[in-house]
């Protein structure tokens, strides 16, 4: 092999080096719901994710390369709203409770948090404040409501306002 050759090999190699270390690893490939577990604690409240009923939320902004884990899809959601957050959104997921426990939302059943339904106003316990109610579907959220009340909207239709309102609100 020349020396030319060689060099042209080698510079090739150094510049695939660089590529690569200049990726931060937060690609939309790499980055997705984490399982909860029993020493999680909520990023807002401190509390243990594990020991809430309900359902919880992640969130992963722009720049993260771990998501962030809350006790309850509400509070994620009064996070994700404030103004500083709101703009860096990069993923965030909450539990299709159709497929779920309760009482136990199981690590598999995480959905994207702005393709859910959510139903608030409901006669579900839950952890910090009165908990929102979430589902892949409207039809699912439709036989919650049915059961249990409550008002269906979607995520573009959430306030800031009314989520911060209803987490310090007790359990009706």
């Amino acid at each position: 092999m020349s020396l030319p050759s060689m060099l042209q090999r080698f510079a090739i190699g150094g510049l695939m080096l660089l590529l690569i270390g200049c990726n931060d690893g937060t690609s939309d490939t790499t980055i997705g719901p984490a399982p909860i577990g029993d020493d999680d604690i909520c990023h807002v409240c401190g509390m243990l994710i594990e020991a809430m009923p309900g359902p919880k939320g992640e969130l992963a902004l722009d720049g993260d390369s771990e998501v962030t884990k809350f006790c309850s899809a509400a509070e994620m959601l009064v996070f994700l709203l404030q103004p500083e957050n709101v703009e860096r959104l990069a993923h965030a997921w909450v539990h299709d409770m159709a497929r779920t426990d309760w009482d136990h939302p199981g690590n598999g059943a995480f959905i994207s948090a702005q393709e859910a339904w959510y139903v608030s106003g409901h006669s579900r316990p839950g952890g910090m404040g009165h908990p929102l109610a979430t589902f892949a579907t409207r039809r699912d959220a439709e036989a919650f409501q049915h059961e249990h009340g409550g008002i269906i909207e979607g995520f573009d239709e959430l306030d800031i306002d009314q989520l911060t309102h209803m987490s310090r609100a007790s359990h009706p």
